[in-house]
């Protein structure tokens, strides 16, 4: 049984688990020498089966401030958010258990926030190619170095500005209480849920600063959802979910117009997202498969969407470039 009386920790650490296999190990090694010491972790279970799940139970009975919860498979965004309903810690965090942290990370990050009283702080991360052994920086240092203390949107429209910035959880920390007052979950069953989400509490944010220092190594391998390869129903399934994506980021856009400074990158990327799943159809060898897709992109109307929200000569250059090939790929139904 939770305490929910247990005192308030500086960060709460929540580890959606499914089957990370031999990586899992690193990764906990790393969690467990972080520099910072005044954390919990909460390891959600969601259904593994390939025993990833009792080794998380061995730290839990080594680790006083580590806790395992089970549930059936329900998807990173359910674990997430059951990790999130038990946290107790001022600042929250989702790393993923395949990857690993360098030692300073939470400790560097924490500082941040405190010192500047901060609803997020942010780093820099790298990506590790498992098959070539190449390390790439995520945020290069000619895109974007480490900033002052910005308001949340002014962020977004710096990050986004880049090119380069990734919509993940893990490489930043966020006060939970804000998280909590605007109810902020995470979508079930949405693959790149972290788009909306960290969209939306930016837009929310009163204070933010990201340091260009590398804390996080991200694994790239063929198993992760975004490396697979994917053709025939399982590419159309897959490009449903950006299709939903764009639709919430511009509905996300539309309730806070008024609210915040609309910056011309918040639209800008609503295209963006959708001009994804049109250069899927191009890609996808099955006929039926890239039918279906096409029928999706005008049945959801993100056809409309794409225009409503270019914005740029060189955005509208390519989506008119892109309308042109799916109106005259589109076959009647």
């Amino acid at each position: 049984m939770l305490d929910n009386h247990k005192p308030l920790r500086k960060l709460s650490v929540i580890v959606p688990l499914y089957n990370a296999g031999s990586m899992f190990e690193d990764f906990m090694r790393s969690l467990v020498a972080q520099t910072l010491k005044d954390l919990e972790i909460i390891i959600v279970n969601d259904g593994s089966t390939d025993g990833s799940d009792a080794l998380a139970r061995l730290y839990a009975e080594r680790y006083e401030n580590i806790i395992v919860i089970d549930q059936p498979n329900g998807g990173v965004s359910r674990a997430r958010n059951a990790g999130m309903a038990i946290a107790s810690g001022e600042y929250v965090t989702f790393p993923d258990a395949d990857d690993r942290l360098y030692p300073d990370m939470y400790r560097t990050l924490v500082d941040m926030a405190q010192r500047d009283d901060l609803d997020v702080a942010q780093c820099n991360g790298e990506r590790y190619f498992m098959g070539s052994k190449e390390i790439k920086t995520l945020i290069p240092l000619d895109r974007l170095t480490s900033t002052d203390v910005l308001d949340g949107p002014t962020w977004l429209h710096k990050a986004l500005g880049t090119r380069r910035y990734l919509h993940v959880v893990w490489l930043g920390i966020y006060r939970l209480s804000l998280i909590k007052q605007l109810n902020l979950q995470f979508v079930p069953g949405l693959h790149h849920q972290d788009i909306p989400w960290t969209t939306e509490l930016m837009l929310n944010a009163g204070r933010v600063r990201y340091t260009q220092e590398v804390f996080y190594r991200y694994y790239i391998h063929d198993q992760s959802i975004s490396n697979q390869k994917r053709t025939g129903m399982k590419n159309v399934e897959y490009q449903r979910h950006y299709i939903r994506i764009a639709e919430l980021l511009e509905d996300i856009n539309h309730r806070y117009r008024g609210k915040v400074k609309m910056y011309r990158e918040f639209p800008l990327q609503v295209t963006h997202e959708a001009l994804s799943v049109c250069h899927a159809v191009r890609r996808e060898p099955d006929p039926v498969a890239r039918q279906l897709i096409l029928n999706d992109i005008f049945a959801s109307g993100t056809h409309k969407r794409m225009i409503r929200n270019a914005r740029g000569i060189k955005q509208w250059y390519q989506l008119l470039l892109w309308l042109r090939r799916i109106y005259a790929w589109r076959k009647p139904r």
